[in-house]
């Protein structure tokens, strides 16, 4: 839930809106856990290959994709890359991935990636 409070800065009225904690739900996107979920894997993605110092080439080579798909990939392009894309290519670099189902406590719970 997000949260609307003015503050005042050399007299003049600054109002700030909190966020929900998903920016897509926050644009007024379609389907925002969905493009959360998916721009948390890209992230994991991102940060397998910097830990193995992989080129976007030598990633594409691992997990079958071209340079250029793996380059949008990185930039956050995801509309090409379904959830299971993503898992499927977290899972060729070696990384087991872990979606735990669990009865929300409270309204404004999120779902949980655990990589």
């Amino acid at each position: 839930m997000s949260k609307v409070r003015t503050y005042e800065v050399d007299g003049e009225a600054i109002t700030v809106e909190s966020g929900s904690g998903n920016v897509f739900a926050d644009l007024g996107l379609p389907n925002p856990k969905d493009r959360a979920f998916k721009a948390d894997l890209a992230l994991c993605i991102r940060r397998v290959m910097q830990a193995k110092g992989l080129t976007q080439t030598e990633l594409g080579t691992l997990v079958g994709l071209p340079q250029p798909k793996v380059s949008a990939l990185l930039r956050g392009r995801l509309a090409g890359f379904s959830i299971d894309r993503l898992l499927s290519i977290l899972n060729r670099l070696g990384r087991n991935v872990e979606v735990r189902v669990q009865e929300e406590e409270t309204a404004d719970a999120h779902t949980m990636l655990v990589v």
